[in-house]
């Protein structure tokens, strides 16, 4: 009897202390896994390198991402001991829950900054872009960064004769970390080039008897004269049959090149871009301009490859279509008719 009497105090203790844990471990479970809103969602919260764990939970307590400090510790303290908490600029969501935060933070990530080169850009424009995403100190101006773009070193394994990297910086969208140098979103630009570049491309080119070089001028002038992929091959078979008869190719984006080359570029082609002595002056050149004009994209370089099998020579704007596809004409006659409907409707809109 006596035994029994002392049994039941200490089964009563033994079943409180099980249902007091029971309660506590609800209750860290519930607030480690309640999303909770914050009013901080939009803003970046910078976790310094070498903060300890307290100091990162203090630090998001006070700017209200963490609304349950004390069960987030626990869990840290003798739950997730081997948790590393990751410096970086972090963006948490409204509303987040504690282990979505302190999973958040295994992945320390640094504040990013989207780019977006469009096909066809030049490395004129693509300058211009990065001097005013991506600023460092000291200040660099577009001439420096264009300067920048003229370490060949780059692509010595693509094109040994390049005086530049026109042509080899991809056009895409990219993703760098905040405060990168103008020099390595360069270097990033023409690795993405050369991931781009397959493998059977270097066949190809072979088999045209074109250096990668050669293609890469043919891939930038067909970016520039359509942006319709399904023509691209076309445009392509124009280039390759002028330039087996020997016929000037006549496009105007290399007259644009020269002006913004020579630093006169307003938007409009003038009689003296077109008269220019120049190298990359098509209209009087016989054969390809020395380099790249732009950027060009996998279709493009994809159509320099494979062009259409054509007798056409000339191509003009369909203007009754107005959604930038062309014309296509295997004689002079027929283009200069679809010439002169272009230059109607040409006027028809300046009219306008």
């Amino acid at each position: 009897m006596k035994l029994g009497n002392s049994f039941r105090p200490i089964m009563m203790i033994f079943i409180l202390v099980i249902l007091i844990t029971g309660v506590f471990a609800f209750w860290v479970y519930n607030a480690l896994h309640s999303p909770v809103s914050h009013s901080n969602a939009e803003r970046y919260i910078v976790i310094e390198q070498g903060s300890s764990s307290n100091s990162i939970l203090q630090t998001l307590e006070k700017n209200n991402v963490l609304q349950a400090p004390l069960a987030t510790k626990l869990y840290v303290r003798f739950f997730n001991m081997d948790a590393k908490m990751e410096a970086g600029d972090y963006k948490f969501p409204s509303p987040i829950s504690p282990i979505e935060v302190i999973n958040q933070l295994k992945n320390g990530k640094k504040r990013t900054k989207t780019l977006t080169i469009p096909e066809g850009w030049t490395r004129f424009e693509i300058a211009k872009r990065i001097v005013k995403e991506f600023p460092v100190a000291p200040s660099l101006t577009e001439k420096e960064v264009l300067k920048l773009m003229d370490d060949t070193s780059l692509i010595e394994d693509i094109d040994s004769k390049a005086k530049n990297l026109e042509g080899y910086l991809y056009p895409t969208t990219y993703e760098f970390e905040f405060g990168t140098h103008p020099k390595d979103v360069i270097a990033k630009m023409v690795q993405q080039f050369k991931s781009v570049w397959r493998p059977e491309w270097d066949r190809l080119a072979l088999e045209k008897g074109r250096t990668k070089q050669e293609i890469i001028t043919i891939a930038s002038l067909i970016e520039n004269e359509t942006k319709i992929d399904s023509e691209r091959d076309l445009v392509a078979s124009v280039i390759y049959n002028r330039l087996e008869r020997g016929i000037p190719l006549g496009i105007d984006a290399t007259n644009v090149y020269i002006a913004k080359l020579l630093g006169r570029w307003d938007g409009i082609i003038h009689k003296s871009d077109v008269e220019v002595e120049h190298p990359y002056n098509t209209r009087k050149i016989r054969g390809l301009p020395p380099g790249p004009i732009s950027s060009p994209s996998s279709t493009a370089i994809e159509a320099a490859l494979n062009p259409a099998k054509t007798d056409n020579l000339y191509y003009v704007l369909n203007v009754e279509a107005n959604d930038g596809s062309h014309h296509f004409y295997n004689n002079a006659t027929d283009f200069s008719r679809g010439k002169a409907d272009y230059q109607r409707w040409l006027a028809g809109q300046r009219g306008n």
